[in-house]
Order: structure tokens, then sequence, then C-alpha cells
């Protein structure tokens, strides 16, 4: 099983699927790294010689910032954004949608399921 930054990458995956479990890897991403490697993007993980998954720990580890390193960035922007007090950090900080999303419906997954309008999420009486 290859390891890299801290994840398990399943055995029977091919490479470039299995690398996009490692946070900050997407496929676009994991194409180019085994593009600048010469990896076959066909080969499964737990057909790659040990060479070819110590080149591509390697190179994730000193030229993509995954996990967390990358956690700590977006955390550190986030905080950066408040604390300046830019439109952006205040609707981080009211826990809203903070790119331009509309807010009258459809934000249930922002704001949690918290129903604000008066007979929204209502439970009906029934008549007798």
């Amino acid at each position: 099983m290859l390891r890299i930054a801290g994840v398990n990458l399943p055995d029977e995956k091919r490479i470039e699927v299995a690398l996009t479990y490692i946070y900050g890897i997407g496929s676009g991403t994991a194409s180019e790294i085994l593009e600048e490697l010469s990896i076959s993007k066909q080969v499964r993980t737990k057909d790659l010689s040990d060479i070819e998954g110590n080149k591509i720990r390697d190179y994730v580890e000193k030229k993509v910032r995954v996990e967390g390193e990358l956690k700590h960035e977006i955390r550190s922007n986030i905080k950066r954004l408040k604390e300046i007090g830019c439109y952006r950090g205040i609707r981080h900080q009211k826990g809203l949608p903070v790119r331009g999303q509309r807010t009258k419906t459809n934000n249930r997954t922002v704001r949690g399921n918290v129903r604000r309008t008066m007979g929204s999420g209502r439970v009906k009486t029934e008549k007798t």
C-alpha cells in the first residue's frame, strides 16, 4: 500500500484516481504529476514499482502543497479576511455564503437547516 503525505492510497484504483484521495490534489493536478514523472495513468497503485512510488512521493512532498500545510494556509487566509473586515470576511463570520449565491432560498448547506420565515418548515395540523 502506497502512503503519500499521510494518506494511504487504495491499491485497486488507477494511480491517477488514487492520487485524488490526497487533500489538495484533484484530477488535473494528478494528471500533471504523472505526465511530468512519465508514469502511465492506467497503471494500478499496487502495480507501481518502488522507484515509481518514491518518485511520486518525493514530487508531491516537495512541489505540491497538500494536506495540513494547505489547510493551514486556507485557515490563515480566512482569518486575514475576517481581521481586515472585508465583505468576504464578514460573510465568513456570519456563516453565510461567501461567493455571491442567493440567500432567499438555497443556502441551507451553509446555514444549516435553519428555517427563518414564518410557515416554512411548519408541521401541518390535522383538520377535525
